[in-house]
Parts: structure tokens; C-alpha cells; sequence
């Protein structure tokens, strides 16, 4: 047998044997769904989504006391010692 013709018959033997190996597979995987009887699917459940309501705040403005008042309020805190005329 020549080089050539034993390389042939080894990818012959080689194809033949993977096919097998794929065929026998396929027939243990489909005898072991038959045992196990008929699928049954799981139901999903979709969660309903929850809408996020923006809350609108009102900004306020903090009034500032007349010129006359604040010389007050400058005059309690304590102006280092010097007094307020």
C-alpha cells in the first residue's frame, strides 16, 4: 500500500468514525428526552414597571431684612468693640 492510499484511508476511516461517534450521541440524547417524558416550559412573568413621579419643588427665596434691620442684627453680633451710632 502506498503512502498516498494509506493517508486516504486513514481520513476515509476518520470521517466514517466521526459520523458514527455524532449519529450515537444524537440517538442517547433523544432516548433520554423520551424518559424524561414531555417538556414543559416555564411561564415568564413580566414585572410591571413602575413609573418614577417627578415631585416639583417651589424654590424660596429668603427675604432679606430692610438696611435699617441689619444694622441692628450687625450691632448684636458685635462689631469688635466699636459701637453703632
Amino acid at each position: 500500500m502506498s503512502h498516498a492510499s494509506s493517508l486516504k484511508a486513514r481520513r476515509q476511516r476518520q470521517k466514517n468514525r466521526k459520523l458514527l461517534d455524532g449519529a450515537a450521541k444524537k440517538a442517547k440524547r433523544l432516548a433520554k428526552q423520551a424518559l424524561a417524558g414531555p417538556a414543559v416550559k416555564k411561564v415568564k412573568v413580566k414585572k410591571e414597571k413602575v413609573k418614577k413621579e417627578k415631585v416639583v419643588t417651589e424654590k424660596v427665596k429668603t427675604a432679606k431684612p430692610p438696611k435699617e434691620e441689619s444694622a441692628k442684627q450687625d450691632a448684636k453680633k458685635g462689631g469688635g468693640g466699636k459701637t453703632a451710632a
